[in-house]
């Protein structure tokens, strides 16, 4: 997996809809844009993650 600061990640439940979160990421840490990743919930929370299977990283979209 390979990600860029400003991209999004959506983590999902495996047993059921809870646990579902979205974060900005905000600082790559592993080499060749690969996790850890620092990422920045919406309630200010940051937590450094490694992403399982059931992660999706969205890429930003680039500004006008």
């Amino acid at each position: 997996m390979r990600a860029s600061i400003g991209d999004l990640v959506h983590t999902h439940g495996v047993a059921s809809g809870e646990g579902q979160h979205t974060g900005e990421i905000v600082e790559v840490r592993g080499a060749e844009d690969g996790p850890p990743y620092l990422v920045r919930f919406p309630d200010g929370e940051e937590r450094l993650i490694y992403p399982g299977p059931h992660t999706v990283v969205e890429p930003r979209q680039p500004m006008d």
